[in-house]
């Protein structure tokens, strides 16, 4: 016999509480990342939605023109500006979201609960992603594109012997982002960074490579400031294979922890 648990999270934002009441409900195809595991149906998803109100619908649309969408819960309440209340249709989890206004904008606070014997499949994961998903829209959107954006069609999977110690190492080291929180546990099932519209995923290496295998596949990465990028690396303990050089281009190539070899490049002013 299962217990009753509940868990939450917060996020401070700099918006007033009526604001991060409309980014998290109008917005929330805007805030909430595209990704191969972020919804229920990633390979058929075309957008996340709510309908406003008690008894409203939260929505994975799959087509607009006929409907086609899962119901991922309905709202039970419904005060904008001040809080904001579901309860999943795909489990047992309650969800209850309060904006509370700080000296410098809102406190968004997360609580999910799941009562005695219930079960949850995945309703709880917004405790885990609002603080830095929905953080990170409210610190850009008064100067972000508010048309969503989706992934590219090429992503990466790199495998280390300890994935969740590479990927806090990454996003010290190279500043890599879109991994909320950064796991603790080693045998982390599936750790995912956004790098512009492509997307990394860290795995667990089965096995080990052998000693002195050829490196032959080394990714690049376009970054804003090549220069600054560069000395991150460094100050993070990258080992530095080819430093700062030109042709046509201008890039470095670093090692990782685990001896992945990475080179970054200076991007051109129109790529994103």
């Amino acid at each position: 016999m299962e217990k009753a648990w509940s868990i939450s999270s917060e996020v401070e934002v700099t918006v007033d509480p009526s604001t991060a009441f409309t980014a998290f409900t109008d917005e929330m195809d805007l805030w909430w990342r595209r990704g191969p595991i972020n919804y229920y149906e990633s390979w058929r998803v075309v957008a996340k939605r709510c309908e406003p109100g008690v008894g409203g619908r939260l929505l994975e649309v799959y087509d607009e023109s006929t409907g086609d969408a899962l119901e991922i819960g309905r709202f039970t309440v419904w005060e904008p500006g001040a809080r904001l209340g579901w309860q999943s249709s795909v489990d047992d989890v309650a969800i209850d979201v309060t904006f509370e206004p700080t000296a410098v904008g809102t406190l968004v606070r997360v609580e999910a609960q799941v009562p005695k014997d219930g079960h949850d499949r995945g309703g709880s994961s917004w405790v885990a992603v609002t603080p830095g998903w929905f953080g990170a829209w409210c610190a850009k959107r008064d100067t972000a594109s508010h048309a969503p954006s989706d992934l590219g069609r090429f992503g990466l999977a790199a495998y280390y012997a300890k994935p969740a110690t590479a990927a806090r190492w990454l996003a010290n080291a190279f500043g890599f982002e879109g991994c909320d929180p950064l796991p603790e546990d080693e045998n982390q099932p599936w750790i995912e960074f956004h790098v512009a519209n492509c997307s990394l995923m860290i795995f667990k290496l089965d096995g080990s490579v052998p000693e002195g295998a050829p490196t032959t596949h080394v990714p690049w990465i376009f970054v804003d400031d090549v220069d600054a990028h560069f000395a991150r690396a460094q100050a993070g303990g990258a080992t530095i294979i080819e430093p700062i050089h030109q042709h046509g281009y201008r890039a470095y190539v670093a090692e990782d922890l685990e001896g992945h070899r990475w080179t970054f490049a200076q991007a051109r002013p129109t790529q994103h």
